[in-house]
């Protein structure tokens, strides 16, 4: 699938957004006071920061390709 640089711009916006969020949720989540009970959900959402993180770089990599050209 090909992307214009305006989507690829806009794709990144709404993951960093959604980054920020996952990564309030770690916070949260350890801040409590059983944080062991919470284990799961923080597994779940730092596999998920690691995802998004990666698409991040995959459509940086992207954007810069549309730079160079």
């Amino acid at each position: 699938m090909k992307f214009n640089v305006s989507e690829l711009v806009e794709a990144k916006r709404q993951i960093d957004s959604t980054l920020h969020k996952l990564r309030q949720t770690v916070k949260t989540f350890e801040a409590k006071e059983n944080a062991g009970r919470y284990k799961s959900q923080i597994t779940l959402a730092k596999r998920r920061i690691q995802a998004f993180e990666i698409s991040v770089a995959l459509i940086e990599r992207e954007i810069n390709t549309f730079s160079k050209s």
